[in-house]
């Protein structure tokens, strides 16, 4: 099980030679990495010490991006901290719920229009 981190504690690392940011519910330590970023140092010394989905969500960070993150997690956002229904949350929530009608349509179109398997 992952280790819980308190907003709290998060809040205490807000510096850029301790640097740590709440993305999507995870706790990243990116102290090591913010020389590294494409998008320079200054976007996460901006977002050090809180929660810095909105921010990362708006750049629109390719999986390249999520797979370099796996690198400095180091636990979850303790439970008690989580926002219910945030307006993130619901952003992604209606993204996939459109997506999945979207998906839906193009199934149904191509279907009605014979565009399935030939045999």
């Amino acid at each position: 099980m992952a280790k819980e981190i308190s907003l709290a504690t998060v809040k205490k690392h807000n510096k850029a030679d301790d640097l740590w940011i709440v993305i999507e519910n995870k706790v990243y330590d990116v102290t090591k990495f913010r020389l590294e970023h494409p998008g320079g140092e200054d976007s996460l010394v901006d977002v050090a010490g809180r929660d810095g989905t909105k921010e990362f969500i708006d750049v629109g960070h390719s999986l390249e991006a999520r797979e370099i993150m796996k690198k400095f997690y180091i636990g979850d956002l303790a439970a008690a901290d989580i926002k219910k229904n945030s307006p993130i949350s619901r952003c992604a929530h209606v993204g996939l719920a459109l997506g999945a009608v979207f998906l839906g349509f193009a199934l149904i179109y191509v279907i009605k229009r014979g565009g399935g398997p030939k045999q």
